[in-house]
């Protein structure tokens, strides 16, 4: 569980540290997109991931899906927006991913 930046910052239970994946700058035609335009991408990279949730019955620990280093898809509207050591990060929940990029 070691993250990319200067911080150490651990995720707790089913939580995931990510960076987005900025959209592209250009259309395939090379036109300019201005930033007002620019949707915030939902692709993103994994940075780092908690040890994965608890079952309320069992107690036992119920291991992350996701990995460090995969590109993932998540709601665009998931999770809370952090700044750390200059860089923008998201935290989100595993259950807010929607997939894996292979």
């Amino acid at each position: 569980m070691t993250t990319k930046t200067k911080t150490k910052l651990v995720p707790l239970a089913d939580r995931v540290l990510a960076k987005r994946i900025e959209a592209q700058e250009r259309t395939a035609g090379g036109i300019i997109i201005p930033d007002t335009a620019k949707d915030k991408s939902i692709k993103m990279e994994v940075i780092a991931v908690g040890p994965g949730a608890k079952d309320a019955k069992t107690s036992t620990v119920i291991p992350m899906t996701v990995k460090v280093g995969q590109v993932v898809i998540a709601d665009k509207y998931a999770g809370t927006e952090i700044s750390l050591d200059g860089e923008d990060y998201i935290i989100l929940k595993e259950t807010d991913i929607l997939a894996i990029v292979e």
